[in-house]
């Protein structure tokens, strides 16, 4: 028996850039499971912010921006970011009605009929007119490879499997990586460490002075260029360099961000450089950062020779009913914010121009319950 729903849009993830999409979408009239679904693997409300460790509070949250239409508000600084921003996204999505879909696993999206596409899951399948991806990059954690990995003797871990610095408690670690991340875990780290060892592939930038407008248009310019032409991209920190903030001046004035080059191999004792010198570790805590979630995407042969899909705006080139949103230079929250808006706006064009059933725009009569003016967490 064929159990495959249609609808006119699919949203894959339910992170910042999945529910601004359906945000948008259900704010231009499109309906929640009659024209749109937005499917999310996780258990819970909040994207990848609840898997966040507990020591990564909010106040440590640099640039976390609204979602769109409902303010945060209240949220004490002291609470762990995956809480209060769990309760955040709770909260929008029962109050703007987006009915998410979990937990659900996107197994593939492929060719359908009708010139639709078929998106296989773990619930079932849905035929769609229009695909916005939303899966980010918490779900793929990047582990580089270095000769002698596999004889150390010691932990190796990775950023997403970070809980905290209590468990380094009178061990000798060593840190790799020279974004936020790796910065954040080192300065936790080093209080409960019997030693540390920062060490990253390029000396680490760091940023003086505001972070303006321009200087952020000028990030994502660059990042955004990068998927134009087809290349994986990259974090906008990895142009915009560290804010150098209280935290990051005692750090360095303490030696704990004293940085080394990158080692050449690993030793089942610890890490060893080209001239000889080595570093003797318990932990291996590698802070390297995230790659795209998209191996769902494969069936289509959207991805160019540069190894990344490219995009204008946020449309893949290569499939105009396709767009990824948190994708390059939407991978924050402001600009997940910004790349939902334009990728329903891109649809609604496409959908009113191709062939079949069509969403027939309304007046926008909707309104958010009234609990969206309350704060989403305090209290």
């Amino acid at each position: 028996m064929n159990n495959t729903r249609e609808v006119e849009v699919v949203v894959i993830g339910a992170g910042q850039a999945g529910l601004a999409a359906a945000y948008h979408l259900r704010r231009t009239g499109f309906e929640p499971e009659r024209d749109f679904v937005v499917l999310d693997h996780s258990p819970g409300p909040g994207g990848a912010w609840q898997f966040r460790w507990p020591s990564l509070t909010y106040g440590k949250v640099h640039g976390m921006h609204a979602l769109p239409g409902m303010e945060l508000t209240g949220a004490d600084p002291g609470r762990p970011s995956a809480e209060v921003v769990s309760g955040y996204f709770a909260q929008y999505e029962r109050t703007f009605d987006l009915r998410v879909l979990r937990p659900v696993d996107v197994r593939a999206v492929t060719e359908g009929t009708d010139g639709r596409l078929l998106v296989e899951t773990s619930a079932g399948s849905w035929s769609t007119r229009a695909l916005i991806n939303a899966t980010g990059t918490w779900d793929r954690p990047f582990w580089p490879r270095y000769p002698g990995q596999e004889t150390f003797r010691g932990r190796q871990l990775h950023t997403a499997q970070y809980a905290g610095p209590e468990e380094f408690t009178g061990q000798r670690a060593i840190v790799v990586g020279g974004g936020a991340s790796g910065t954040q875990h080192l300065l936790e780290i080093a209080p409960y460490a019997a030693a540390t060892t920062w060490v990253t592939r390029r000396p680490p930038v760091f940023r003086e002075g505001p972070f303006d407008e321009e200087a952020g248009r000028a990030a994502v310019a660059l990042v955004e260029e990068r998927v134009r032409q087809g290349l994986p991209p990259r974090s906008v920190v990895s142009v915009t360099g560290l804010p150098l903030n209280d935290a990051i001046r005692a750090g360095l004035e303490s030696g704990v961000l004293d940085r080394q080059p990158m080692f050449d191999r690993v030793t089942p004792e610890g890490v060893e450089w080209g001239d000889g010198r080595r570093v003797a570790a318990d932990v291996i805590l590698w802070a390297t950062g995230f790659r795209p979630a998209i191996d769902h995407l494969r069936p289509l042969r959207l991805r160019e020779t540069g190894g990344g899909i490219r995009v204008e705006g946020t449309r893949a080139v290569a499939d105009p009913r396709i767009h990824l949103v948190g994708y390059g230079p939407s991978a924050s929250t402001i600009g997940a914010n910004r790349a939902g808006r334009a990728a329903v706006r891109d649809i609604r064009r496409l959908l009113a121009e191709g062939a079949g059933r069509r969403v027939t725009p309304r007046p926008v009569t909707w309104r958010p319950r009234p609990s969206s003016r309350r704060s989403a967490v305090g209290g």
